[in-house]
């Protein structure tokens, strides 16, 4: 019914009264409808979606919150070990589809918000992304909080809240522009701050020695941590678990008076200033050194914050009585998501001899017993080294603690593997390069934790038998892997309602939403006719928003009959965007080679690429024009345009993915092999029906393991034989093929404007040396994937052919549920069990 609209803009025939846990679609329309009148953020004269779109928020809220306490009182009285998840992101998206989702209360909201007048599907819109991360690190995270309250696991997600993210991007005539995330502009209704959960953090000072030889660090500058909440659902179960949110603050005292009243502003509020920087960006520019020490604050503020926390908790018990610390590890998983976290090590031992005045051995025996690392990359620098010296400045305790760490190391590896001497340099946590003396955070995650564990298959045999396989020989069982996975209720059951629908009637059951390796049972239907044409309406669907989508926020009107081919990630060179858009000039000038007859019996493409590059990194940002300059002038050119369209998608998040993948058809993950740790975005495209071109690469192995090899696009050097190609790279035995020189020719003779791609063009030319040498093999992979390109060409010619492959990938895609991966953490890693709030 049409709600009729009285002045103050709220609807007069729904009735505003407070119903928290309201289940009728009347009876929640009240509650929304009180909460616009009585929880006002806005002037009262207007009720226009973004207003409604707070008001649902904080109607969702009211039930999240009951269930929420309900959580904490039954973990309080049941006293479990618990897990706590530390990660430097946490790549949400919108809260309130999944919300109300997991809630499974979605018909009942689109009903009540159809009282009042609007539409869900508008309402949802209203939603800001939250800007806590940036990539597959921090969605990964999100997956696994989804998973760990599914599952009904006693557990924690630690992080920091930034105001303004990463970056907003925006692409221009020039490029990529950055621009501060507003998505705190106003408010986000899902945080509860917490103001008695605060703990101080203290930088800089000096190390003092008491009479009876132990340490205390004082002095420096002491900010606050101040807790803020978010409520993570389970799916269809009670248990709603937290995100802990750290902000820094300043305290009143910290503001001096004085000065302010002096004229000296600045100066009166420095405390204040330094305290809000920490929360300002997301990895914040670190060339300077001042970036640097940023960086390291906001790693610490996370660790000290968190662990502060997680040992109040510990100490707080029913009866007052003090547990031994010896009880620490079997109540508290603490699993640092890569190597940000890792001061998390020196600040457990510092708080457990310092403060609770615990003798080393015990101390060092608590620490390794409840830290574990998940190592998310084999890149070099991504391998975090800090300086001894900024380490020392900036907490002078935590060195010293390192330092004993590192001393003890080698005495061990001395006394109990004499043979190893020789490997110390490299194994050891110190490196006293005296041009540059660092702290490598992945040795002290692995000296210290009790596991260690890689992503992927491929990523952690990498990681045992190269990048640290020294350690291996010395603690055998201290490696694991974990393959990744994503949340089915996110990635399909919500994304794609059409296909969820299809998926539960062929199955007659909705099992799969928590049970995805029911998924399998759909192979018997591969063949079906009537599944096949309601996969591909379903299909198109997605396809037809997408297209409405891409209108809208580019201007580009794109064919939903065509190919619909994307790759969005990062952008990075070992993730080679560079190798899809030189595949793409390629196929460009072949089209243009041709007569009209012969592109008649080519197939459409639309390629859509997107994803941010590092503000300081200078090639990601050419290869994100270079798409853009090539999509104006392939858009534009009527010739071809109706064979191949090519599409930047600009800022690239959750939301833009959810519209993205399910609508997508080929799916690029063409890393150079052996680079990407796992990849979590291919387990999403090939849950949604989306085929996949890619190297053996990351995850990439195991899907095509569990899709089948006959419905996966293969191409490029595999892992081992990389080292032996930059090596004949090197040695100048490199033979171009000819279709490559051809594609960087054409860029060179400024058919796609007069920007000067010289450089971007120079790092694939050469045979060594920094920035040439095409360290990432574009070039030795680029003939195989045109080969693997002409195979997706005459595959998707064969409707009924492509149309079973896809309904394959689907149905293969069981094993990449984050379910089963959180399975496996709290079993063989966390030791954690089911805590089912009742």
């Amino acid at each position: 019914m049409e709600a009729t609209k009285k002045a103050n803009g709220a609807p007069k025939k729904i009735p505003a009264v407070a119903n928290p846990l309201a289940e009728k679609p009347l009876d929640i329309a009240s509650n929304i409808n009180y909460h616009a009148q009585y929880s006002p953020h806005f002037s009262p004269f207007k009720f226009e979606p973004e207003q409604a779109y707070y008001a649902a928020a904080e109607s969702v809220r009211d039930r999240l919150v009951q269930q929420w306490n309900e959580t904490y009182l039954h973990y309080h009285k049941v006293d479990p070990k618990q897990t706590y998840y530390l990660s430097m992101e946490f790549l949400q998206g919108r809260a309130l589809t999944n919300a109300i989702g997991n809630l499974d209360i979605q018909d009942a909201y689109a009903d009540a918000l159809n009282k009042l007048g609007h539409e869900l599907e508008e309402i949802v819109e209203q939603e800001k992304d939250a800007a806590l991360g940036n990539g597959g690190l921090g969605r990964l995270a999100s997956c696994f909080l989804d998973s760990m309250a599914t599952l009904s696991l006693p557990a924690w997600g630690y992080g920091l809240r930034y105001r303004y993210g990463l970056f907003k991007q925006r692409i221009t005539k020039a490029g990529q522009e950055e621009t501060a995330e507003d998505w705190l502009e106003k408010f986000s209704p899902w945080e509860v701050v917490r103001h008695d959960v605060v703990f101080p953090v203290r930088f800089f000072g000096h190390v003092e020695v008491q009479p009876d030889g132990s340490r205390n660090w004082a002095g420096g500058e002491v900010l606050q941590a101040l807790a803020y909440d978010v409520p993570i659902p389970g799916y269809k179960t009670k248990n709603t678990n937290s995100l802990r949110l750290w902000e820094a603050k300043a305290i009143s005292e910290d503001f001096n008076l004085f000065q302010f009243n002096d004229g000296q502003y600045e100066a009166a509020a420095q405390l204040h200033s330094k305290a809000q920087q920490i929360c300002d960006v997301l990895y914040p520019g670190d060339a300077t050194e001042n970036g640097k020490l940023l960086r390291l604050k906001q790693q610490y503020f996370l660790c000290s914050a968190s662990l502060q926390d997680i040992i109040f908790r510990f100490k707080e018990r029913k009866d007052g009585s003090l547990r031994p610390w010896s009880e620490f590890p079997s109540k508290v998983a603490v699993q640092l998501n890569d190597t940000h976290p890792t001061l998390a090590i020196p600040e457990l031992m510092r708080i457990l001899m310092d403060e609770e005045g615990l003798g080393w051995d015990e101390a060092w025996d608590v620490t390794t017993k409840t830290i574990a690392y998940t190592n998310h990359t084999v890149l070099p620098e991504a391998l975090e080294k800090w300086s001894q010296i900024v380490m020392s400045k900036l907490l002078p305790r935590h060195m010293e603690i390192i330092e004993e760490i590192d001393k003890r190391f080698i005495a061990m590896i001395q006394s109990k593997r004499p043979e190893l001497e020789s490997k110390i340099s490299g194994m050891r946590i110190l490196d006293h390069n005296p041009k540059k003396p660092v702290v490598r955070m992945a040795n002290l995650c692995v000296v210290s934790a009790h596991t260690v564990n890689g992503v992927a298959q491929l990523h952690s045999d990498i990681l045992k038998n190269e990048l640290f396989a020294d350690y291996v020989s010395v603690w055998p069982t201290k490696f694991q892997n974990k393959t990744n996975g994503i949340t089915p209720r996110r990635w399909l059951r919500f994304c794609s309602p059409e296909l969820s629908q299809l998926i539960t009637k062929w199955l007659k059951t909705d099992q799969w939403v928590t049970n995805l390796d029911l998924l399998t049972d759909l192979r018997k239907f591969a063949d079906n006719a009537d599944l096949h044409a309601e996969w591909e309406s379903a299909k198109m669907a997605n396809k037809q928003r997408l297209a409405r989508y891409i209108l809208r926020v580019t201007g580009v009107s794109i064919d939903p009959n065509s190919l619909f081919d994307i790759q969005v990630k990062r952008i990075h060179e070992y993730k080679r965007q560079l190798l899809n858009i030189l595949g793409v000039v390629y196929r460009y000038k072949k089209l243009k080679e041709m007569s009209p007859e012969e592109r008649k019996n080519t197939t459409s493409r639309t390629i859509m690429i997107g994803g941010k590059a590092f503000a300081t990194y200078t090639n990601a940002k050419r290869i994100v024009k270079l798409v853009d300059d090539v999509g104006a002038v392939v858009n534009s050119d009527t010739e071809v345009n109706s064979y191949l369209k090519v599409v930047f998608v600009p800022n690239y998040n959750v939301s833009v993915a959810e519209m993205l993948i399910p609508g997508s058809e080929l799916s690029q993950h063409i890393s150079t092999a052996g680079m990407e740790a796992s990849g979590t975005s291919n387990m999403k495209f090939a849950l949604n029906g989306c085929l996949i071109i890619g190297t053996l690469d990351g995850a990439n192995v195991e899907i095509r393991e569990e899709v089948g090899e006959e419905n996966f696009f293969l191409f490029g050097a595999t892992a081992d034989e990389v080292p032996r190609l930059r090596q004949e790279r090197e040695n100048g035995l490199f033979k171009p093929d000819a279709r490559f020189e051809e594609a960087k020719e054409f860029i060179r003779s400024g058919a796609f404007g007069s920007y000067d791609y010289n450089p971007l063009l120079d790092s694939l030319e050469g045979n060594s040396g920094y920035g040439r040498g095409d360290y990432f093999l574009v070039g030795y992979d680029f003939p195989s994937y045109i080969d693997a390109q002409t195979k997706v060409d005459e595959a998707y010619k064969d409707r009924k052919r492509w149309t079973k492959m896809s309904i394959l990938s689907t149905a293969g895609s069981g094993k990449f549920s984050s379910d089963r991966t959180i399975g496996q953490y709290a079993k063989e890693i966390w030791n954690i069990e089911q805590c089912i709030v009742p």
